[in-house]
């Protein structure tokens, strides 16, 4: 197939959206709501991204006994609220529905290409339009197109390509070992004597899944610890407690958060596990109800990190060794852009620097939704940045000056490192604060529009042309 134009609005400005998980379906929908022209491309076969469980495209990470780990009133769109009679932490399968849902009603749908991957995003030029290559294979057939849009919006997520440790441990290891992406159910642990390593969700999950089924304690190993957030406090979903303490800075929140949760649940080390790398809202909590109580009941066992690998034995650094069929690396994901050069992304996209951790700084026409870390729950997150990315591609935002843009970032960043160190600091997020924030950088972009500030005109050429990406790109 040659060149070809994607259907929608004559007139509007036309957007590509890479993916069509939450990211992409609320960017899809604010972007119809501005009068934008949208194209969605989706390597799976139904909308939903990670919560698509068993999609032909085998992308999602869902694993059977996968649920919320935010409660679904922190969690849902607000332009859409999960039903009322839901439990407080739906299951993958009920969110993968949620979302389907969510791309019906808001028209967004018919705009998704499904089984169909973008290989390329290019431009030859500052004023030339985006070439987004893509390659479709479906029940109708395999072809390559290559089309012309004004602007790209990546939203493909940074949960699909698993981490490895790396470097590797020293040693061979003779048994099965496999990344948590991989897990499905707990049968593959039957019988079998089962380490996992990690110590996040997925990690806790997993570990109290092959808990039931293993022989003898499920090993949980980690060299860093993390706190342990039960999904309900004082009879109410966790979180909402955090939520009512937005208001405090975060420092004052930490203090007051780590003191509730210690006379509740006690300290990790108190269940034997390491201590905590740094204070609650300081590092990514893990939120488990059963954990603790399989550890305290010896079906779950905590280890130190791993020292060296020897043969059906894991050798930790406290000395102890264990017998060992199989491994489970909960070691998460690491964020990949495949179809975007370098010359965008820069050598590591974790690091990458965003205006609002939405806008290409040497480009706005290139814009993300879903490329952070937050401290909460996700889909409100990438529903405010999907707004805002839309009001300026809509025409009716105007961003402030590249150089106002770069001091914000670093501003941000900045303090990101204060809070929380080396660990994916220009992603972070505070999730209350973020979420507040964003409608209030709308309303000062529209003020900007109205003082005579450029804004991206959908039928000209872009506005804020770039620098040196737009050269080497």
């Amino acid at each position: 197939m040659g060149p070809g134009r994607g259907s929608g609005t004559a007139g509007a400005a036309r957007v590509a959206v890479i993916g069509a998980g939450a990211a992409g379906l609320a960017t899809a929908k604010a972007l119809l709501d501005e009068g934008v022209d949208v194209t969605v491309f989706e390597r799976g076969e139904r909308p939903g991204g990670l919560w698509a469980r068993d999609d032909s495209a085998g992308t999602s990470p869902a694993y059977d006994s996968l649920h919320l780990n935010t409660s679904k009133g922190r969690t849902e769109f607000a332009d859409l609220p999960m039903p009322a009679g839901w439990p407080d932490f739906p299951s993958a399968v009920l969110i993968g529905a949620y979302l389907a849902e969510y791309a019906d009603t808001f028209g967004v749908t018919g705009r998704i290409r499904f089984r169909t991957a973008v290989t390329a995003v290019r431009r030859s030029g500052p004023a030339a339009p985006w070439q987004v290559d893509s390659h479709t294979t479906g029940a109708s057939g395999t072809g390559t197109v290559s089309e012309e849009y004004e602007a790209v919006v990546v939203a493909n997520g940074h949960n699909r390509e698993p981490k490895w440790p790396a470097p590797a441990y020293p040693g061979t290891f003779d048994g099965t070992q496999l990344h948590a992406h991989a897990y499905r159910s707990p049968e593959v642990f039957a019988g079998r004597r089962v380490l996992v390593v990690g110590m996040g969700n997925s990690a806790m999950d997993i570990a109290v899944d092959a808990s039931y089924v293993s022989e003898g304690p499920v090993l949980l190993s980690a060299r860093h610890g993390t706190h342990i957030v039960p999904k309900y406090l004082f009879g109410r979903p966790a979180d909402a407690t955090g939520g009512a303490l937005a208001v405090l800075p975060w420092r004052i929140r930490q203090t007051v958060a780590q003191t509730v949760l210690r006379l509740a649940v006690g300290t990790p080390q108190r269940y034997g596990l390491p201590r905590p790398a740094g204070g609650l809202f300081q590092n990514h909590p893990t939120i488990s109800d059963t954990v603790l109580h399989r550890l305290t009941h010896g079906e779950i066992a905590a280890r130190p990190g791993i020292e060296r690998l020897d043969g059906g034995r894991v050798v930790f650094t406290d000395g102890t060794a264990e017998d060992v069929d199989v491994i489970v690396w909960a070691t998460g994901y690491r964020v990949t852009m495949p179809f975007l050069d370098p010359a965008w992304t820069g050598g590591d996209p974790e690091a990458l620097p965003l205006y609002w951790r939405v806008f290409h700084l040497d480009d706005p026409t290139l814009a993300f939704v879903g490329l952070m870390q937050s401290t909460g729950a996700a889909l409100p997150v990438v529903e405010a940045q999907a707004k805002l990315v839309a009001a300026y591609l809509g025409g009716r935002y105007a961003l402030p000056r590249p150089d106002e843009q770069r001091a914000a970032v670093a501003r941000a960043y900045a303090a990101a490192v204060r809070r929380w160190g080396d660990r994916r600091p220009m992603m972070r997020v505070d999730f209350d604060q973020y979420v507040a924030a964003l409608p209030r950088e709308i309303r000062a972009g529209v003020r900007r529009a109205a003082r005579g500030v450029p804004t991206l005109s959908p039928l000209s050429p872009r506005s804020n042309p770039s620098s040196k990406a737009q050269a080497s790109a």
